[in-house]
Parts: C-alpha cells; sequence; structure tokens
C-alpha cells in the first residue's frame, strides 16, 4: 500500500507517515499542495491523505488538478481529506468528491488509521 499524506503541520505529518509505516504502507510526505500535485502525477498512489487547507492551496485544489488524470470513481476511492474546520460547505463539497472526511484531532486514532489504509469508513 502506497500513500501519499499532504500535511503542512511537520508534526501531524510525521506521526501519520509512522503509524502508517508500522502499518505496513509506503508513505512519501509533503507539506506543500504544488509540490503534491506534481508528485501526484509522477507516481502511483493507492491512498492520499489530504489536508484541506494548506499554506498554498487547499485539498480540494488538489482534487481538482488530479481529475486530469483520475477518473470521479478513481479520486473517490484515493482520497481521505483531513481537517480541522468540517464545516456543512466543506461536507458537502467532500460529498461532490465521494470523498471520506476525517476530523482533526482524530477522536480514534486506530479507526483513523484503519480508515486510511482501507479507504472504507466500515458504517
Amino acid at each position: 500500500m502506497k500513500i501519499l499524506v499532504i500535511e503542512d503541520e511537520i508534526l501531524i505529518q510525521q506521526s501519520l507517515k509512522k503509524l502508517l509505516e508500522k502499518m505496513g504502507a509506503t508513505v512519501s510526505t509533503v507539506a506543500k499542495g504544488s509540490e503534491a500535485i506534481s508528485l501526484i502525477k509522477s507516481e502511483e498512489f493507492e491512498r492520499i491523505v489530504c489536508d484541506l487547507m494548506l499554506q498554498d492551496i487547499t485539498g480540494f485544489d488538489i482534487i481538482e488538478d488530479s481529475k486530469s488524470i483520475y477518473s470521479s470513481e478513481e479520486i473517490s476511492n484515493k482520497f481521505i481529506i483531513i481537517t480541522a474546520y468540517s464545516s456543512d460547505q466543506v461536507l458537502t463539497k467532500a460529498r461532490e468528491y465521494g470523498c471520506i472526511v476525517l476530523n482533526k484531532p482524530f477522536s480514534d486514532m486506530k479507526k483513523a488509521l484503519d480508515i486510511m489504509i482501507s479507504g472504507k469508513t466500515n458504517e
């Protein structure tokens, strides 16, 4: 399982990397959306865990850009949005993409990691 973590808070980024690697995933990390887009276009990832509010662009901008290489179904299967700002507007837009949204801080870290690996909420 190859995962890209796009997160500008370095502590969260590195923690997710370590925990996902302990679960057997190969994890790449970036802090900037522009770097993420380059990586997405040059490498294949099974899962993309994307913070919504980055310093340069939003997670939704990254998803929009990814439409040039992924179908809508692939986007909904690959992308998991993580955010501390889950307003109704954010949740509605995420649903349009078919993406899972995980709220930070994670209330159940094991469950959040399982979702990042499986791409399913089991609900």
